[in-house]
């Protein structure tokens, strides 16, 4: 399968810069798998599409300002931004321009880290003279909202969160959850509808263009998910119970086909790499929370496997002509 297959026609104006208010006020798409058939509304109306007993699974990873500003020896600006701790003072980051082992990075007057060892051609170990509560305390404090660089202004993290993030890792927002808002759970929740949570870490995979021409070929970053025994049991009870499963975002739906074995969900916590494009056969889920997304990205080959590439790419034609809002501010589709 060939990259170009998944490019599309973007107008710029279309690529949303701040999240709409309040957030359930975006638009949505719904998509009938089946049917092929396309509807326009809001997403304060998706109780409208859902079945009274289905469940919605979100990942409740927490987004942490990994974004920091620093100065080099020569004098120079640059940035990095937190993947993952590798030890209580060493981290995986992705740094902005040229890097230089042993080389230091300075960030304020107490806080300074080595370039230890370059880990790809993107991503760089990092060795800061703080480490544990001091180290964190000093990100928190310095660190701003990991924005995709197609947001041009600066935006924060209480924006840039979902409202039921619960667990700190995050270097980008699973943004298909952005659309909820503490009115639209209780409806949803009085009308029947139960929210389980998972938990994956987004890291690179996220940031991470497809470059190779036979999409096949292309890797992810590996990023780190947890299910509980709680939840896996309360999912693997609702697919008996032929209850479908929603899953609001692609991270969702990747850590929940990772998990599922025999089409059974194994609880645990691991790193996962899961790249899901045309031709994979789901396992788990039943419908798909997500938004629009960018050209020739791994996540559009995951929206195109859940739904046949020909009906998205059309649907993504019809946004554009619509002008729906785009990317991680942007509105969102429902696909069942």
């Amino acid at each position: 399968m060939k990259l170009k297959e998944f490019n599309y026609f973007l107008p710029q104006d279309l690529i949303s810069q701040k999240p709409i208010r309040p957030r359930d006020h975006s638009r949505l798409m719904v998509l009938n798998k089946k049917n092929h058939t396309i509807i326009h509304d809001f997403f304060y109306n998706i109780d409208k599409y859902l079945k009274p007993n289905d469940i919605l699974v979100a990942n409740n990873s927490k987004v942490i300002p990994a974004r920091l500003f620093g100065q080099k020896t020569t004098g120079g600006k640059t940035e990095i931004l937190l993947l993952r701790p590798l030890k209580s003072n060493q981290w995986e980051i992705v740094l902005k321009g040229k890097g230089q082992q042993n080389k230091e990075i300075k960030f304020n007057k107490k806080l300074f880290g080595i370039l230890k060892k370059q880990t790809s051609t993107q991503t760089w170990k990092i060795e800061f003279n703080l480490s544990n509560n001091s180290l964190i305390k000093q990100i928190y404090k310095l660190g701003h909202a990991p924005t995709p660089p197609y947001i041009k202004r600066s935006s924060n993290l209480q924006e840039y969160q979902t409202i039921y993030a619960q667990t700190p890792g995050s270097a980008a927002a699973p943004t298909a959850g952005f659309h909820f808002t503490k009115n639209l759970i209780k409806k949803l929740k009085k009308q029947g509808h139960e929210f389980e949570f998972v938990t994956l870490h987004v890291g690179l995979g996220t940031f991470q263009p497809v470059r190779t021409e036979n999409i096949e070929e292309h890797q992810i970053h590996a990023e780190w998910g947890k299910i509980t025994k709680k939840t896996a049991k309360r999912l693997n009870q609702a697919k008996k119970n032929k209850q479908r499963i929603i899953a609001i975002g692609t991270t969702t739906t990747r850590i929940l086909e990772t998990f599922t074995l025999k089409n059974e969900l194994i609880p645990g916590e691991k790193w996962i790499n899961t790249f899901i494009y045309p031709g994979y056969k789901f396992k788990l889920i039943n419908g798909l929370i997500t938004n629009f997304h960018l050209p020739k990205s791994s996540l559009l080959m995951l929206v195109c496997a859940f739904a046949e590439k020909e009906f998205i790419l059309q649907a993504y034609k019809q946004a554009v002509k619509e002008k729906y809002r785009f990317y991680s501010f942007g509105d969102a589709m429902l696909i069942i």
